[in-house]
């Protein structure tokens, strides 16, 4: 994980923050395997019901029924919209090519919560708080997949 997202998420330990976190692998599981390293406690993984995929710290989990028939990317989303639910603003780590990561954006924003984007393609941080913020991260992904997930996320409209 780059040094910049540990500092932030430091911050946050320093805080005494209440830090909900996924459970997929990649993003949500380094940032798990950090605050394990860290020995925090003050985590809720968010995972769907009877499947926690990961929760490397043992913390307290939030499970989540999916409705009837959901798979896939569905399936998931419906953790997701809950934890933003539940989150006052939020820290991501995008790819520059992520469908999930940028729909988690979108939770928030919907919820007029601000998000800070770490962008590993450019090792920036950007704020997001409107779809023109946003318009501005994903300006700095990867094209074609850029434009595949703002059609699958109805983003143009």
């Amino acid at each position: 994980m780059p040094v910049e997202v540990k500092r932030r998420i430091d911050a946050m330990i320093d805080g005494q923050f209440l830090i909900l976190v996924g459970d997929a692998a990649g993003a949500d599981k380094a940032v798990q395997a950090y605050l394990a390293d860290r020995a925090y406690r003050n985590v809720v993984v968010h995972c769907m019901e009877r499947s926690c995929r990961n929760n490397v710290g043992c913390w307290p989990a939030r499970q989540v029924a999916a409705p009837p028939g959901a798979r896939g990317f569905d399936y998931y989303s419906v953790k997701d919209r809950v934890m933003a639910d539940a989150a006052e603003y939020g820290l991501m780590i995008w790819d520059g090519k992520s469908k999930g990561t940028i729909n988690n954006v979108m939770n928030l924003v919907r919820r007029h919560r601000p998000v800070v984007v770490y962008v590993a393609p450019t090792r920036s941080f950007d704020t997001v708080r409107t779809l023109e913020d946003l318009r501005d991260v994903l300006a700095k992904g990867d094209r074609r997949r850029v434009d595949r997930l703002v059609n699958d996320l109805h983003l143009d409209a």
